[in-house]
């Protein structure tokens, strides 16, 4: 059995201590991955604080989201990573967390939140500045893993120009990106603009 490289293994146990100083992953919640080469993913395990990963929390898996070592249980929505690294070649890491303006703004929602003037769209591919906009899909929860990641492809086959990123309602945010700072980079500024959001909902009149 191949192991998982160090490097990795410690990148995502540092981005889940910054997902906990945020707020973003209470309790067990929460799920953190990195390609790895070879078409296998390393991923947290289920059942750990992703504040508090220990050296043998992450475990490596395959595209299809099976355990290299059938002793270990990979996080419960293992599947919805697999499913965007399946779907984008370059993607590199993925975060799932579980904030109160994620959680609270995705059960209001219908089926996108839109995010228009904020400086932080820079954020993500093809926004140059502030003036974009862009709607982020919001998905109603499943507990079958495999159907809802069937809603999640739908999703991007009808808007293909969708940005790296989506809500499950009521439950959390996922985003990826090439790498594992620039999946904090995107998770940090769609949680601003999340956040911004509920404040405005909770000041108008």
């Amino acid at each position: 059995m191949v192991s998982i490289p160090e490097p990795a293994t410690e990148a995502i146990r540092a981005a889940g201590r910054r997902m906990d100083a945020l707020g973003w992953v209470p309790a067990t919640a929460g799920n953190i991955s990195l390609r790895l080469p070879g078409d296998r993913v390393a991923i947290t395990r289920s059942g750990f604080h992703k504040g508090f990963i220990p050296e043998d929390g992450v475990m490596a898996v395959d595209l299809d989201g099976r355990a290299e070592d059938g002793s270990l249980r990979p996080s419960a929505e293992t599947g919805l990573h697999c499913g965007i690294y399946r779907r984008f070649p370059r993607a590199g890491a993925a975060l799932h967390g579980h904030s109160v303006p994620a959680t609270v703004l995705s059960r209001l929602a219908g089926a996108s939140i839109p995010l228009a003037g904020y400086e932080l769209l820079k954020a993500f591919p093809g926004l140059p500045t502030h003036e974009a906009a862009i709607r982020l899909p919001v998905l109603d929860n499943d507990q079958d893993i495999g159907r809802l990641q069937a809603r999640v492809t739908q999703a991007w086959d009808a808007d293909p120009d969708a940005p790296p990123g989506y809500l499950i309602r009521g439950h959390g945010l996922y985003v990826w990106a090439d790498d594992m700072p620039g999946a904090l980079l995107r998770l940090e500024a769609l949680e601003f603009m999340l956040a911004c959001e509920l404040e405005t909902r909770r000041l108008r009149p």
